[in-house]
């Protein structure tokens, strides 16, 4: 064992340039990063571009620490489950249906009403969830209708206020629409129950009882087999989500992405053997689709801060592994990711070398470097090689 502890930090949607294939995906000149860049050019994360962000994505040469290298997406998607799944050596071969365009189609809302004791379905629409409360949830309360949405990812999102529908009545109909979306042409990656409170518009508040109803890995991940190899496997943020519980240990739920830097912050702390698999979800959800790079930029920035504490408490068997699962171009057209290229940064105390290491085809990288070090077999039907020997 090279590493007793392995912190794998997910920048969720920062991608440093578009992919070789991002023509396919209507992706051509996507760069997260440089068009950020473009927007802040004195964007302050100095940790990020001393462990080698600074030697790929964009042409600033900087003296760096660890290593640094390009991920090039194997998996047909550019959502997050996907990224993820791929990180943990699953190739994804059929992406995951989105209904961002076009809204849900007619047969599986008529079916969802019949399952939601009747209800009629308003929204169907890709939306902001604080957008779509203002606009709808007061017809939903007061009609006793139900508020059906998705967004730029593979999702179906319904809403209920917990006073006048209650939480278990939303999780029920969640359910059903799990159950539906199980078919091959209405395939989403999650159901999401977003319940709130409040009366009018201009008070309602969506609350900490969200429940997303994710599908389960298509396969075992390396997240499986350190579990099964007695390995710790702690998550931060969505990851639970993601992975449907599927191979972790235990889990925290993180309020933001600041938030969930402090937790990880705080496991740093803590005596394990293992994985501490981390997910920062605002940069995403808050800035890419929102198209607001100086959003974006911003909360670089708070990471990198917060990034730096974890660097100053690591020991020397640690590593720490920065990524992203897509790209989400905030200057971009349109709301939805980007194909792009994604960061891998490595660095550990115990390191002695540096340097840029060539460009891989596949996220899969990363969980069968992570497998090698703790000495278990990727599951069966995996993808990626190990960089292990490339980190010295």
């Amino acid at each position: 064992m090279k590493y007793k502890r392995i912190f794998t930090i997910v920048v969720d949607s920062f991608g440093i340039g578009h992919a070789p294939d991002a023509k396919e995906f209507d992706d051509e000149g996507a760069h997260t990063f440089g068009h950020i860049l473009e927007k802040m050019p004195d964007l302050k994360i100095p940790n990020m571009m001393k462990i080698g962000l600074g030697n790929i994505g964009i042409q600033k040469e900087t003296q760096t620490m660890g290593y640094a290298l390009r991920l090039q997406e194997a998996s047909a998607g550019k959502d997050t489950m996907t990224g993820h799944w791929e990180m943990m050596g699953l190739h994804i071969t059929t992406p995951f249906q989105t209904f961002t365009e076009t809204g849900f189609p007619k047969e599986l809302l008529d079916e969802l009403s019949k399952r939601c004791d009747g209800r009629k379905i308003i929204g169907n629409k890709a939306a902001s969830g604080t957008e779509i409360l203002d606009e709808l949830a007061e017809q939903e309360i007061n009609n006793g209708d139900l508020i059906v949405y998705t967004s730029a990812d593979s999702v179906l999102q319904i809403c209920g206020n917990e006073e006048t529908m209650g939480v278990d009545t939303l999780y029920r109909y969640c359910e059903a629409a799990r159950e539906l979306t199980m078919k091959p042409e209405w395939k989403v990656g999650r159901v999401i129950a977003r319940p709130y409170t409040g009366k009018k518009k201009g008070e309602f508040v969506r609350t900490s009882n969200r429940h997303d109803y994710a599908l389960k890995p298509y396969g075992k991940t390396a997240l499986d087999a350190l579990k099964a190899a007695g390995y710790d496997v702690i998550s931060v943020g969505k990851i639970r989500d993601i992975f449907d519980g599927e191979g972790i240990t235990k889990a925290y739920k993180s309020k933001s992405s600041v938030h969930g830097m402090e937790q990880t912050n705080e496991i740093a702390k803590e005596d394990f053997t293992g994985l501490c698999f981390v997910n920062l979800v605002d940069f995403d959800a808050l800035w890419g689709h929102r198209r607001n790079p100086i959003g974006y930029g911003e909360e670089l920035e708070k990471f990198d801060v917060a990034l730096g504490t974890l660097l100053e408490q690591l020991h020397e068997d640690d590593l720490v592994l920065v990524t992203a699962d897509h790209g989400n171009d905030p200057t971009y057209k349109g709301t939805d990711h980007t194909r792009e290229m994604v960061p891998l940064l490595a660095y550990s105390p115990s390191m002695k070398g540096t340097g840029v290491l060539p460009d891989a085809k596949t996220f899969a990288v990363i969980g069968a470097t992570i497998a090698e070090n703790f000495g278990v077999s990727m599951p069966e039907g995996t993808i990626g090689s190990s960089l292990l020997d490339e980190l010295k």
